[in-house]
């Protein structure tokens, strides 16, 4: 390719202009409000809140920008591993999965170090404009009008922007489905799950508290009932600067809001690791909250046409509860699903079948796993998936066993960090351990098994 344009500078935007860079003599990431060194200048909000990197989502980032990991680490991220990174179900820690590694840091930090490093490649260079839609040539998108500031306060100036490929990394906002039906292609179908959660985040100075601790994640389980009253759903993450980035989730009624002290006492009705942090620690801001209403994904794949010579990722395609932490994972996901395209297709400007086959997997996957746990509360009315109910009580079954058993709990934590497809928590003999072991655990009182 001579030019590709990829819409938006975030995360996912960064990670398909790495891969872009590969096959294109120039990659142009288009992105408003860029500083001259390419930096966003507006903060958004979101990004204050705490993030996750998943095991997966490390290990892609760690493929496509070699030695970020280290590079992170060396300026103030914390890298979590083994007994360092504790997940707990209804208050109870659940075995450690020591092949499990995530990074402790805010999203603010990462995504500053990646930036750096996808903009220090000659053929990568950011534009500050706003795209305002697609340029098509027949069945082909052939670039992107763009309007560029006018410069002392004059009128936005238009210009077009050819390219031979153009990515969609513009989020959740956007607005690709009004250009695609404006231009007679249709709009992708939506499916969306009203959730109505709400989640909170304040940052703690970090001291000499709970050294062997990186990632302390709390949720409900199968022993409350998935009741948030019950068991206190919330996580902390060491990150850069000497901190504890805490945040604490709520669904309905029961959102977090922005008064500090009511945000410490429900981090005491937490697990040990917040608890403690509440107790020995300073807070060092105030509390941002932030809603989310709904998780929703566009189907790009099922759409009757779609022109050539375009792709999405991101939150574009995909945006789900932020609870579980595959946003950034998926845009890893989107970037290898681009490589693996790339390599393959005839020509980027034929439709984009194979691409959105293939990340249609990793987005299905991680939608499964979160509406799953999202339908589980009560005020989540739907709409059920076939079989959700079978598909209810064997995932219980297996999330029970999860707290005792190790065996378990390794499959169980490679689907939730998305290196293993939900399929796994079905297989008989996954199920049949499962059973075992909760009957044992009547019997003789709960304990952990051997890892055998």
């Amino acid at each position: 390719m001579r030019s590709a344009v990829v819409l938006g500078g975030s995360f996912a935007g960064l990670l398909a202009a790495r891969v872009l860079s590969d096959h294109a003599d120039e990659v142009i990431i288009i992105e408003p409000g860029q500083g001259p060194a390419g930096h966003v200048s507006p903060a958004q909000p979101h990004h204050q809140q705490l993030h996750a990197l998943l095991a997966t989502g490390h290990t892609e980032l760690e493929h496509w920008l070699p030695g970020i990991t280290d590079e992170l680490v060396a300026h103030g991220a914390h890298l979590g591993t083994a007994t360092s990174v504790q997940f707990y179900s209804d208050g109870v820690l659940k075995p450690s999965s020591t092949d499990i590694n995530m990074l402790g840091a805010t999203r603010p930090f990462i995504e500053s170090h990646v930036r750096d490093r996808v903009l220090s490649i000659d053929n990568i260079r950011v534009l500050s404009a706003q795209a305002r839609d697609l340029l098509l040539d027949g069945s082909q998108v052939s670039g992107v009008r763009i309007a560029r500031s006018g410069g002392a306060g004059g009128p936005a100036c238009e210009e077009e922007m050819r390219a031979d490929l153009v990515v969609d990394a513009m989020g959740r906002s956007s607005r690709l489905s009004t250009w695609l039906e404006a231009h007679g292609w249709g709009k992708p179908p939506v499916d969306r799950l009203r959730i109505d959660l709400g989640y909170a985040t304040a940052f703690f100075r970090r001291g000499e508290e709970l050294p062997d601790t990186v990632i302390a994640h709390s949720s409900p389980g199968p022993a409350s009932g998935y009741q948030q009253r019950l068991s206190e759903p919330g996580a902390l993450t060491a990150v850069e600067g000497d901190r504890w980035s805490v945040v604490l989730a709520g669904y309905g009624d029961y959102r977090p809001g922005q008064d500090p002290q009511e945000f410490l006492r429900r981090m005491r009705r937490c697990v040990a690791p917040l608890r403690e942090v509440a107790d020995s620690c300073e807070m060092m801001s105030e509390v941002a909250p932030f809603s989310f209403r709904e998780s929703q994904r566009r189907n790009f794949g099922q759409m009757k046409r779609f022109p050539g010579g375009l792709v999405v990722a991101g939150d574009a395609v995909a945006s789900v509860n932020p609870i579980y932490g595959q946003g950034l994972t998926l845009a890893t996901l989107a970037a290898s699903s681009l490589s693996a395209h790339l390599r393959s297709a005839k020509s980027p400007r034929d439709p984009a079948l194979g691409y959105f086959r293939r990340l249609g997997s990793a987005v299905d996957a991680a939608w499964q796993i979160s509406t799953a746990a999202d339908l589980a509360q009560p005020h989540v009315t739907g709409p059920y998936p076939r079989g959700y109910w079978m598909t209810r009580r064997a995932g219980d079954m297996v999330t029970a066993a999860s707290v005792i058993d190790p065996v378990v709990n390794h499959t169980f934590t490679n689907v939730l960090h998305m290196r293993a497809h939900p399929r796994a928590l079905a297989r008989p003999g996954l199920l049949l351990r499962s059973a075992a072991v909760l009957a044992s655990s009547r019997t003789k009182g709960p304990r952990r098994w051997a890892d055998s």
